[in-house]
């Protein structure tokens, strides 16, 4: 008789997907601290080189099961066929673009990205032949002019960091697909809790999980999605040779996050959009960025592509650089830190951090003033965090 269940719900998925247990049946995921892998006889280590089976393990750069769960845990999370986890989210945008591009290729990214994302297109792809055309993401007439016959990717930040624009993820992917390009997204911002990407055309969706999945300060991870076709042909044969797969233990630390990982945003969120209503129209502040607001330029496009505003807000004191760091150096509960996603709400100043190494007329295109905070908001209670902007804002 067919099984008439329907399909597992998502935090079903989060507690128990891609379960592999040991002989031991344990209830926790299984933590194999373990390089390598021993083999019955010359003849099974020769034949497992030729062609590994499912559950067959050669080496933990090449895949470890602590390293699977985790992978098929996300996989089910995103909706994706498959995922490579890597050693942090910077190995994964790389992996995701250096796997797939050569000298000759072109690909076409939105400009409003975060600093180290800049770097791997502006000077690590340009190195070596790959020619990048950047454009305003939030306008689809400049990607459609960009395009041209030899593009093999876009790539966009589908929330940018820090100011929280939104590019139209069905949208340009659609118009990459017209010339044959792929659509490579780093999602983290838009995380992957509330992510839509992989049916709304993306080809690519990339994260960093030291943010939402972790979600509690503790390890470094990243994490590429795809199809398996993609994943296993095209990035796993480039992640395994030059090193940037994720450790057991942190990948184990990512299985412990992912338990709880959509209690955790669903919060965070929910507190953003209080914060961000209580504090908006502040007279110390030019404006609070936050997708969720009606204020938002792109907030119907936000509540179609997520539903929700995220967990994250930017906040533009009058007064400049002095002025931000007066607010936070005020600030009694939320953390100077350069992190974000944390249960631990999370304040930094990307002009002097996050985005230092980019040139003034680079940080003015962006949006970046010298009054730009970003804070990403965690999970103490909203009231708290309201009450100690506001007494920061004061002491501006």
């Amino acid at each position: 008789m067919a099984d008439s269940r329907k399909p597992l719900g998502k935090r079903t998925n989060l507690v128990h997907g891609g379960t592999k247990r040991s002989g031991w049946g344990e209830v926790s995921e299984a933590l194999f601290l373990t390089q390598g892998f021993v083999y019955d006889t010359a003849e099974a280590a020769e034949a497992r080189f030729l062609k590994a089976g499912e559950d067959e393990y050669i080496y933990a750069r090449y895949g470890n099961p602590t390293v699977a769960m985790f992978e098929e845990r996300m996989a089910l999370l995103e909706g994706a066929e498959d995922a490579f986890a890597t050693a942090s989210g910077m190995a994964a945008v790389n992996g995701a673009l250096a796997s797939m591009l050569k000298a000759g290729d072109h690909v076409v990214s939105a400009r409003a990205l975060f600093g180290s994302c800049l770097y791997i297109l502006e000077d690590v792809l340009s190195r070596f032949g790959v020619e990048v055309t950047f454009v305003d993401g939030a306008d689809l007439d400049q990607w459609r002019a960009a395009m041209r016959p030899d593009t093999k990717a876009v790539f966009f930040e589908s929330m940018s960091n820090p100011t929280l624009e939104l590019v139209d993820i069905e949208a340009v992917s659609a118009i990459a697909h017209e010339v044959g390009a792929l659509s490579v997204v780093d999602n983290v911002f838009s995380t992957p809790v509330y992510s839509k990407a992989a049916t709304q055309g993306a080809d690519i969706i990339v994260y960093s999980t030291t943010k939402h999945v972790d979600g509690q300060g503790r390890c470094l991870g990243g994490v590429i999605l795809g199809t398996k076709e993609h994943i296993r042909s095209v990035v796993e044969p480039y992640m395994k040779h030059t090193g940037g797969s994720m450790s057991p233990f942190n990948a184990w630390v990512m299985l412990k996050g992912l338990e709880t990982v959509d209690l955790r945003v669903r919060a965070q969120a929910a507190s953003a959009q209080a914060i961000a209503s209580a504090v908006e129209g502040h007279a110390k502040l030019h404006r609070l960025i936050y997708p969720g607001l009606e204020s938002h330029a792109q907030h119907a496009l936000a509540e179609r592509q997520l539903g929700t505003g995220g967990t994250m807000i930017a906040l533009d004191l009058k007064g400049g650089q002095d002025a931000a760091f007066r607010f936070l150096n005020a600030l009694e509960v939320i953390l100077i830190s350069n992190n974000l996603g944390d249960a631990k709400s999370i304040v930094t100043h990307p002009k002097t951090t996050t985005h230092q190494r980019l040139s003034d007329a680079k940080r003015t295109a962006l949006g970046i003033g010298d009054g730009l905070v970003r804070l990403s908001v965690g999970l103490e209670d909203a009231e708290d965090l309201i009450e100690d902007i506001n007494l920061a804002l004061q002491a501006v």
